[in-house]
């Protein structure tokens, strides 16, 4: 058995891989709770605040005991992104995906975690810190959702709209022109559907929505841990060529793609 098949057998190290994702965003709500985010501008112009970085340190530590000889990716650790070039298994993390919604208190961040294998993301947790919600799925593991409030887990599954409307996820307010023309060409009646950060793929794997045209920039950290969930539930995530998403590329931002449910 490969060291990817034994990894993804072993329960206990699931458990203990969602106990983590749970300390991560118990970390990322202690600083959501306080008046000071620590708010700061990275070199690309986008924010970091100190809950990107305890989240960070929470999982980047963790991963280190659960998983010692697999490395880790992570946003927040720029020399950390040329290990791909080296390894061909590894973990990628967001440790906070959605830092401008965290930013004016709406709810809609995330905390990602994702388990990379030749090129293919085989294993995602995506953490939902404000409603004490887990997805965890892959391409060999069925989706399910955990509710730690309510502690039940419920497996997840992408089901087509019965009204034969095509619901699409994209911002009411912030189309650009190109996924304007994509919506357009879509045959039928369309409902927009809206959410913020990796929530997008997620409304695709319960069934909520069923097509997401991302026809603008994201890198790698962003999709992977949801791309891994939504094929789990039945969906898939391709670039807008045609061809399968790739992870560990030389440029970490991804090309276009689609994320669409079960047909």
């Amino acid at each position: 058995m490969s060291k990817l098949n034994d990894l993804l057998a072993d329960a206990e190290l699931i458990q203990q891989l969602e106990s983590l994702m749970w300390q991560a965003g118990d970390a990322i709500l202690e600083v959501y709770n306080s008046e000071d985010f620590g708010e700061q501008t990275k070199g690309d112009d986008s924010p970091v605040t100190k809950a990107d970085l305890a989240a960070h340190w929470v999982l980047v530590k963790g991963l280190a005991e659960l998983t010692p000889d697999i490395p880790v990716v992570s946003e927040e650790d720029s020399a950390s992104v040329g290990i791909p070039n080296t390894h061909s298994l590894y973990w990628l993390i967001d440790p906070l995906d959605g830092t401008k919604e965290f930013i004016k208190r709406n709810g809609e961040f995330t905390c990602n975690l994702a388990l990379i294998d030749q090129h293919q993301t085989q294993l995602g947790f995506v953490g939902v810190p404000v409603s004490d919600e887990l997805y965890i799925g892959g391409k060999t593991l069925a989706s399910m959702l955990i509710n730690r409030h309510t502690s039940t887990r419920t497996t997840i599954q992408h089901s087509p709209s019965v009204s034969g409307t095509t619901r699409v996820v994209a911002s009411k307010s912030h189309l650009n022109e190109e996924t304007r023309t994509f919506i357009n060409a879509i045959e039928g009646p369309v409902e927009l559907v809206q959410a913020g950060s990796s929530l997008k793929f997620l409304k695709i794997a319960t069934g909520e929505a069923d097509l997401y045209p991302r026809l603008a920039p994201t890198c790698e950290w962003d999709t992977a841990a949801a791309h891994a969930v939504l094929e789990g539930a039945g969906g898939s995530v391709t670039q807008a060529s045609g061809e399968p998403m790739r992870y560990g590329k030389a440029e970490i931002l991804n090309p276009h793609f689609i994320a669409k449910g079960s047909q």
